[in-house]
């Protein structure tokens, strides 16, 4: 990202910061709305995902884990605080990339612990926490593939993940350059992985970690690569139900309060620079735009 960009995050970042003011926390009688059902059922039900590695997958057990999953167990003790119960239990409800928002509008579960993009029409129907990741779309080719650059992309078929922003992306840069790119889709990251390894797809778009998180877990370093320039930025974030101010201040004291505590690094080595539970491992460095955002976010603060 040039100079300009991470402007534009670390402008973002001053924005989150200044909505994100220490918050009296709601009085524990008064919560309503999904506080209120919380508080009430003593249940915090998370949507996961089964194949976003290392943000929401599952490990050798078939228990959900991730950077997400354990961001949102900081929210849900946050939530616990604020509606003065500290019994709350975790319900875990799988999600794929098409469903994952209606689930929130349908009240199926609370928050959204994955790899989702927050932008301008999803907040139409949900709200977001504070960015949490940034990446960005780009493609997974096999290895034999010869690349330059997107122009690569002409003719072939790419598929990607139902649901997700990919889609736009490549449907904008297919118009643009009139690349005559065969659009196939697949209900969720898994399958997509598998239609370009079984051949029924030239190329997969999905945002870079995704790629690189698949790679590492079917170990298939050798037969495929992640190409090309980005193809969008994606800023990701916690998704939770809208028109809901306690929910809204309550999930951003959970991360503001990670950041200003300084756990938030080691919360990011631990999924992004360290082997994996399941062996897999990405040593990726967290990036420039995300290291300014969170420090601008948490400059000067005190955790409540």
């Amino acid at each position: 990202m040039t100079r300009t960009g991470i402007a534009s995050f670390v402008a973002l970042a001053a924005t989150v910061v200044l909505a994100c003011q220490p918050v009296r926390a709601q009085d524990p009688d008064v919560v309503s709305g999904t506080l209120a059902r919380v508080k009430q059922t003593g249940t915090v039900r998370l949507g996961y995902r089964e194949a976003s590695i290392p943000f929401s997958f599952l490990d050798r057990a078939g228990r959900p884990m991730g950077y997400s999953i354990d961001i949102c167990n900081a929210i849900v003790e946050e939530i616990g605080r604020t509606v003065g119960r500290d019994d709350l239990k975790v319900d875990f409800v799988k999600v794929t990339s098409e469903t994952r928002l209606q689930a929130i509008v349908d009240g199926a579960i609370d928050l959204e612990c994955g790899s989702t993009t927050n932008n301008l029409e999803r907040r139409k129907i949900v709200d977001f926490s504070p960015m949490i990741f940034v990446s960005g779309t780009k493609v997974m080719v096999p290895v034999a593939t010869a690349w330059r650059d997107f122009r690569d992309l002409k003719g072939r078929k790419v598929v990607v993940t139902r649901g997700t922003t990919n889609a736009q992306a490549l449907k904008a840069l297919d118009q643009k350059f009139n690349l005559g790119i065969t659009p196939l889709d697949g209900p969720d990251h898994e399958e997509s992985y598998r239609m370009v390894a079984g051949g029924e797809a030239d190329a997969f778009a999905t945002d870079d970690i995704l790629l690189y998180g698949l790679i590492a877990q079917h170990r298939s370093q050798a037969q495929f690569k992640v190409v090309g320039e980005f193809l969008s930025y994606d800023p990701y974030g916690i998704a939770f139900p809208r028109n809901e101010p306690e929910m809204r201040a309550g999930v951003a004291r959970a991360i503001r309060n990670l950041v200003v505590a300084r756990d938030i690094g080691p919360l990011y080595a631990k999924w992004f620079e360290r082997r994996l539970p399941n062996g897999e491992r990405f040593n990726i460095p967290m990036s420039p735009q995300l290291d300014e955002y969170f420090a601008v976010m948490g400059e000067g603060r005190e955790p409540n």
